[in-house]
């Protein structure tokens, strides 16, 4: 076996350690372009109706809570 071979770092372990941390950047035109989308997506979540069966969890939990105070 090469003993170079042992001593080599992948790129994720360099991340892992912290060592190629502030290397990793994305054009500020590109993180503009991700929040955009991202922003629209969650905007469009928050518009759906909530399923019925969380709203029956709710309404238990909210039982719950009353029935100890």
């Amino acid at each position: 076996m090469n003993d170079s071979s042992s001593k080599q770092v992948t790129s994720e372990q360099a991340l892992n350690n912290g060592e190629i941390e502030d290397t990793i950047r994305l054009d500020p035109h590109i993180q503009e372009v991700i929040g955009k989308a991202l922003r629209s997506h969650y905007d469009d979540i928050l518009k759906l109706p909530i399923p019925d069966t969380m709203l029956v969890l709710l309404a238990e939990l909210e039982a719950k809570e009353r029935n100890k105070g």
